[in-house]
C-alpha cells in the first residue's frame, strides 16, 4: 500500500524510514550529510521569487543526478511543437477515441506513446501550453522521462498509472489526475493498454484558483491533494539506465550506470502530486440561470493579466441540477479562450451521441459551439425538477487564452477525426413566431 501526505503546496519533508534521521538537521547543505548522501536543490522558480510562489525542494540522494553521459538526440515520434506543420483549422472539431497498439506486435510505453494534438506558444519564450494524448500498453522499463519545458497534467482515462518518481511513488487510475512538475524525473508502469491525455504548460505552474465571494472553502480544497513520500532504492544498472529529457521541444537520451530514483530523503514545497476528482466539491447555481463554468475550476495556469489563464483545468463532475426556468444544459457560446474537452467516462449532457471516453473535441477561439439539436428539444420541454446531473460521468475542459493550433498528427495521421461532428447541428430548426411572446 502506498503512503502519502497531503496538502497543496505545502513545506512537506519525508525520509524512506530504512534510513531513520536521512534528512539533516537544521540546515539544506551540510558538509558532509547523513549515511554520506548528497545533497541536491530542485528549483522549480527563480531564487528570488516572492515567498509565496517560490518553489524548490532539498533532495538527498545516493548519487547526484550530475553522472550521466552526454544527451543525444531521441527520436521524438509524433511528440512536437511546430504549430506551422498545416494549415490552421477554424472548425469545430472532434475526435473519435484515440486507439491503443497491441502488445506485442507493437509494444509502446509512455514516453514513445506521446502524440501532441494541439498546442500555442513555444518553450524557449516560457510562454505557452500543449495537449497531448498518450497511448501506451508496455511500462517503462530502465528509462525515466523530465521535461525541461514545463509541467505535465496527466488525466489517466483508461488504466492506471504506477508513476515512480524521484520523490516517490504515486498510483493514478481514470478519475484521479497528477501533475508531474517541471524537472521532475519520472517512469510509468502500466497493467495494460492505457490511454489518457495530458495538459503541458510552459512559464507557469498550476495553481489553485482564487475563490473570491465563494469565502474560505470549496472547490478542490487543499488537504485533498497528495504527495509521495520517500522511497529509494540503490540499483546498479550495468547494461545502462536511460534518462529522457524532453528539451525546447524535443527529446534527447543519456545513459548512466545506476537508477535515479535513489532519493533517500528530501523536503520542499516542489514535488508531484495527485488529487481524486470525486473530491471536488462542487459550487452551482440554485436558483437560475448558468453561473459561468469557472466554477468547476480545479487547477489554473496564471498569465501576467490578472484573471486571464494560460491554462484551466475544469471539470463537469455529478451533481444536482436545480435551476427554475432556465435552459439547464451548457448554453450556446462563443468564446475568446479556446476549449479542448476530453471525457473519462460516462455520457457528456450536452452530447450523448458522438463524444465518446477516450477521444476529445476541440472548439477554437471563437468557433460557435452549444448543444447538439436532440439535447435542445429534449431540454427546451423538460419538466424542471430538481435532478441529477451527469451521474457515473467525468468529462474535462482544457482551457486556453492562447488561440491553438492543431497539429498534422491530430488531423490526419491519427485517423481519428470525426469529419462529420458538423452535422449534430443540422437538424436544429427556427421556432421563432413573431405573433407570440
Amino acid at each position: 500500500m502506498l503512503l502519502y501526505m497531503s496538502g497543496f503546496g505545502n513545506e512537506h519533508a519525508s525520509e524512506d524510514p530504512r534510513c531513520p534521521g536521512a534528512l539533516p538537521e537544521g540546515q539544506n547543505n551540510p558538509q558532509v550529510c547523513p549515511y554520506g548522501l548528497y545533497a541536491e536543490q530542485l528549483s522549480g522558480s527563480a531564487f528570488t521569487c516572492p515567498r509565496a510562489t517560490n518553489r524548490r525542494s532539498w533532495l538527498y540522494r545516493i548519487l547526484p543526478s550530475v553522472c550521466h553521459k552526454p544527451f543525444k538526440p531521441l527520436e521524438e515520434g509524433h511528440l512536437t511543437h511546430d504549430w506551422d506543420e498545416i494549415e490552421p483549422d477554424p472548425n469545430q472539431l472532434r475526435w473519435k477515441p484515440f486507439e491503443i497498439p497491441k502488445a506485442p506486435q507493437n509494444k509502446m510505453d509512455f514516453v514513445s506513446g506521446l502524440h501532441t494534438l494541439c498546442g500555442a506558444g513555444e518553450p524557449r519564450g516560457r510562454n505557452g501550453i500543449a495537449v497531448h494524448i498518450f497511448v501506451c500498453n508496455t511500462s517503462m522499463t530502465d528509462r525515466c522521462l523530465y521535461n525541461s519545458d514545463g509541467d505535465f497534467l496527466i488525466v489517466p482515462q483508461q488504466g492506471k498509472l504506477l508513476i515512480t518518481t524521484e520523490f516517490g511513488k504515486m498510483l493514478v487510475e481514470p478519475n484521479e489526475i497528477c501533475v508531474i512538475q517541471q524537472g521532475m524525473r519520472f517512469s510509468v508502469e502500466v497493467f495494460g493498454e492505457t490511454r489518457g491525455y495530458i495538459l503541458e504548460v510552459y512559464g507557469a505552474h498550476f495553481e489553485l484558483p482564487d475563490l473570491g465571494p465563494i469565502g474560505a472553502n470549496g472547490l478542490a480544497n487543499p488537504r485533498d491533494f497528495l504527495v509521495p513520500v520517500a522511497w529509494y532504492e540503490d540499483r546498479q544498472v550495468p547494461g545502462g539506465y536511460t534518462v529522457i529529457s524532453k528539451y525546447q521541444g524535443k527529446l534527447f537520451a543519456a545513459q548512466q550506470d545506476y537508477s535515479p530514483y535513489n532519493v533517500v530523503a528530501w523536503h520542499g514545497n516542489y514535488t508531484p502530486y495527485k488529487y481524486h476528482l470525486e473530491k471536488f466539491m462542487v459550487i452551482n447555481a440554485v436558483a437560475f440561470d448558468h453561473a459561468d463554468p469557472s466554477i468547476f475550476t480545479v487547477l489554473t495556469a496564471k498569465t501576467t493579466r490578472a484573471g486571464v489563464a494560460l491554462a484551466d483545468f475544469v471539470i463537469f463532475p455529478p451533481r444536482w441540477g436545480v435551476a427554475n426556468n432556465t435552459f439547464r444544459p451548457p448554453y450556446y457560446h462563443r468564446n475568446c479562450m479556446s476549449e479542448f474537452m476530453g471525457l473519462i467516462k460516462g455520457h457528456y449532457e450536452a452530447k450523448e451521441e458522438g463524444f465518446q471516453p477516450g477521444g476529445g473535441s476541440l472548439h477554437s477561439m471563437m468557433t460557435p459551439h452549444g448543444p447538439d439539436a436532440d439535447c435542445f428539444e429534449k431540454a427546451s420541454k423538460a419538466k424542471l425538477e430538481p435532478e441529477r446531473v451527469a451521474d457515473g460521468t467525468m468529462a474535462f475542459m482544457f482551457e486556453s487564452s492562447l488561440s491553438l493550433a492543431v497539429t498534422k498528427w491530430g488531423l490526419q495521421t491519427s485517423n481519428r477525426l470525426d469529419k462529420n461532428y458538423y452535422k449534430c447541428w443540422e437538424p436544429l430548426k427556427s421556432h421563432f413566431n413573431p405573433k407570440c411572446k
